[in-house]
């Protein structure tokens, strides 16, 4: 088989179309014909620096879905031919993958192959995000950064299914229509920090109940101020820096949260009730999925470029 191979961390020019042996399904495990892998930040992160469990030399990529093609002993609830989906399995940028069964989950009919490799690790994290980092009320007002992304275009439409107002914060003015087609009731065109004044403007004063911030160290300080008082921050953007602070810097009372993906579905109950949930979602009508970009696996360098570029809108997916 053939896989994204990285022998030292940097840019998209280390990623290496690699030929590897076969891997064989152990105990407990699953092989898996690559259907389509999702391409997430985290990516370009375990790719430049590294991370833990993320060190030179590896294959990338965490998500996606395919097609069961063997059992390893004790495999009991699933069979050779099942669609099957996965929100975190390092090295899926492959087109075999020895999988854990209960990493995996089974894709209902009506769900396509596109639309379940590019729901699982960013719905997930958007269902947490909207659900238990901070459960969304009818009223409410979320702030949510990269609006017209594969997370942010995902987390406004759960935002508007609980009845929450969405203002979208987009990087570039042509990714307004993207936003406002997913739901955003205010797009706000803005690059860096700054923006608190217009959020503050859009709610009469008030500031927002909670920021969904995957901005980074520069978007960090003007998210907090964006807040009403006792609001929620929920930073979630280690790739984009890590700041420094004090607990006395934290303005109005506001509520800091950083919502770590081990934690999205920390059981297999917890992975089968949020993916519950968001197909049901899907297949009532009520979530979209926006695929932005889909690339031959094999190029999945021109992926990492085009995402780091911060060009692109909603999913983008890479195909065996």
């Amino acid at each position: 088989m053939h896989a994204i191979h990285i022998k030292e961390h940097g840019g998209p020019e280390v990623m290496e179309w690699t030929e590897l042996p076969d891997p064989v399904p152990g105990p407990g495990e699953a092989l898996v014909r690559l259907g389509a892998a999702g391409v997430n930040y985290m990516d370009t992160g375990a790719r430049g620096q590294g991370a833990p469990g993320w060190a030179a030399p590896l294959v990338l990529g965490a998500e996606g879905m395919g097609y069961v093609t063997a059992l390893g002993e004790g495999v009991e609830d699933l069979a050779v031919g099942d669609r099957v989906a996965w929100y975190y399995h390092p090295g899926s940028y492959a087109e075999l993958l020895a999988v854990p069964a209960d990493s995996l989950v089974k894709v209902p009919e009506g769900i396509s192959d596109e639309t379940a490799a590019a729901l699982m690790l960013q719905g997930i994290t958007a269902n947490h995000f909207s659900t238990e980092t901070y459960a969304v009320k009818p009223g409410d007002t979320a702030v949510v950064h990269a609006a017209a992304g594969g997370v942010g275009l995902l987390l406004t439409q759960m935002i508007k299914a609980r009845g929450g107002t969405v203002i979208g914060l987009v990087s570039r003015e042509e990714k307004v229509a993207v936003a406002e087609e997913a739901g955003a009731d205010h797009v706000v065109v803005w690059s860096g920090g700054g923006f608190e004044d217009r959020i503050k403007e859009l709610t009469g004063g008030e500031g927002a109940d909670v920021v969904f911030d995957g901005g980074g160290t520069e978007t960090f300080r003007s998210s907090q101020l964006a807040l009403r008082p006792h609001g929620v921050h929920a930073y979630y953007g280690p790739i984009m820096g890590v700041p420094t602070f004090r607990p006395t810097d934290l303005p109005n009372s506001i509520l800091l949260s950083y919502p770590v993906m081990s934690h999205h579905v920390p059981t297999r109950d917890a992975l089968l009730r949020r993916t519950g949930e968001i197909f049901d979602m899907v297949l009532a009508g009520k979530l979209k999925v926006r695929i932005g970009g889909r690339y031959p696996l094999k190029e999945a360098a021109r992926a990492h470029a085009d995402i780091e570029s911060r060009r692109t809108t909603g999913k983008l997916l890479l195909l065996p």
